[in-house]
């Protein structure tokens, strides 16, 4: 069983898939992953890797808290980059997000990514 969870104030998903689902009964939240698209304008936020990380992770907060959750709840994320060159500079966008109890998480790059963005990140958050 599950629960789809759609957020007015995040981006409207560029294909067949939720923002997120939660697994009922239970806690489970699975967010698909997030870009860099302002969710009142329908802009890529592209200007350089920090705002465009940014704008991911801000798009990742409105999706938890529309399932009642927010960064303490994530217990696993994946980022996937263009280059391992953003390497550094997502790390330190991505860090501010949390209190310093980090979840799981791995990086990867990826030959592209959809819209051509820079960035992508999906996180798994529990109750």
């Amino acid at each position: 069983m599950k629960k789809v969870i759609t957020s007015a104030n995040a981006p409207a998903p560029i294909g067949p898939y939720s923002h997120a689902n939660l697994a009922t009964p239970g806690s489970m939240l699975f967010v698909s992953g997030q870009v860099a698209k302002d969710a009142k304008t329908g802009e890529l936020i592209l200007s350089d890797i920090k705002s465009e990380t940014k704008k991911v992770m801000q798009n990742v907060s409105v999706i938890l808290a529309e399932a009642g959750m927010d960064f303490t709840n994530i217990v696993k994320t994946t980022i996937f980059l263009r280059s391992m060159d953003f390497f550094g500079d997502v790390n330190e966008i991505y860090g501010s997000f949390f209190d310093g109890n980090f979840p799981a998480r791995e990086t990867v790059a990826v030959l592209g990514l959809p819209l051509n963005v820079n960035v992508e990140i999906s996180v798994i958050a529990v109750k």
